[in-house]
């Protein structure tokens, strides 16, 4: 009798242990998942100071919030020439000034950025990356030679403070800083996360999803 019982017990056992399997293996997934999203949007939080809108299977955990209003992961100092040279009835003028600029591209936080964690991998999507200003840093004059009835006037230095800007601004979008910036972003997040899960970080038109 005592053996018998032991069989039924034991057989009782094995199936519970059977038929609950599915079940503890789908909640073992579903709290990985949930782990793994917690971890992308610490990432995030750390690099960028905004938490984004986290979706696990189709479910919002995480709604974005932030407390700044732009993330600049690229800065990179410019320096431009340039010369002024008049003549007016034999007499001329000469001014050359040099100037230095700081340019900074990174992200606009306004924009939606998420996070959407699913079995097959996870997707990170956030507007793509953008010049966020360009400042100048010191103006030094090279020249400044007046004619003698043909002086350097304040439109002229003016004039050629416009200029040095205008070739700073130039010399930015030649440099690819957002592009810069979006590998960056990348880079970070895929270094940061430790997980066997494909990650794919992709970067929006903002006007396209207006």
């Amino acid at each position: 009798m005592i053996i018998v019982l032991s069989g039924i017990a034991a057989g009782v056992f094995v199936f519970e242990r059977c038929t609950s399997l599915p079940g503890r293996a789908a909640k073992t997934s579903v709290d990985q998942l949930e782990r793994l999203g917690r971890d992308v949007r610490n990432t995030i939080v750390q690099i960028a100071q905004i938490q984004p809108r986290v979706t696990i299977n189709e479910r919002v955990y995480f709604e974005q919030t932030t407390a700044v209003s732009e993330l600049a992961l690229v800065s990179q100092r410019l320096e431009v020439e340039h010369e002024f040279l008049h003549t007016w009835a034999g007499s001329s003028k000469r001014l050359r000034l040099h100037g230095t600029f700081t340019a900074k591209a990174g992200f606009d936080l306004h924009q939606e950025i998420s996070v959407n964690v699913q079995p097959e991998g996870i997707v990170v999507r956030l507007p793509h990356a953008q010049i966020l200003g360009l400042e100048q840093n010191a103006v030094d004059v090279l020249a400044f030679e007046n004619g003698f009835w043909n002086p350097i006037s304040g439109a002229d230095v003016q004039s050629e403070l416009t200029t040095l800007d205008k070739l700073a601004r130039d010399q930015t979008s030649e440099r690819n800083l957002p592009e810069q910036a979006e590998d960056e972003f990348r880079k970070q997040v895929t270094s940061r996360v430790r997980t066997a899960s494909p990650i794919h970080v992709m970067f929006y038109n903002v006007n396209a999803r207006q």
